[in-house]
């Protein structure tokens, strides 16, 4: 039974930075290394929303809203995906996942927990 075990949010004023992690547990490295990754999260009232995705030859892509303020990187033999997010803005608040992506971008696998995201002073 696969895992994916999300941490590293908190709560942060704008402006600050946070550094969020996903260990995609009981996973062979065979497994994890050539499926693209991505970091979802999912606001108060609002559908869950892909914000960035990495591929197998760590090729990224990001949502316009949190372009040029996020970066998604991911280390194979740790089975880790990261999402480093900088100038946090209120309207990051949200509780954040990670999933392997199918061809049409959707969620491979059951979810996590998420960690929770708070942008507020």
């Amino acid at each position: 039974q696969v895992q994916l075990v999300e941490s590293g949010g908190g709560l942060v004023q704008p402006g600050g930075s946070l550094r969020l992690s996903c260990v995609a547990s009981r996973f062979s490295f065979s497994v994890f290394a050539p499926d693209p990754w991505g970091w979802f999260r999912q606001a108060p009232g609002k559908e869950r929303e892909l914000v960035a995705s990495i591929t197998s030859e760590s090729t990224t892509n990001y949502v316009d809203s949190v372009k040029g303020r996020f970066t998604i990187s991911r280390h194979n033999s740790k089975k880790t995906v990261y999402l480093q997010m900088s100038n946090l803005k209120p309207e990051d608040t949200a509780v954040y996942y990670c999933n392997a992506l199918t061809t049409t971008e959707q969620p491979r696998y059951n979810w996590g927990q998420g960690t929770q995201v708070t942008v507020s002073s």
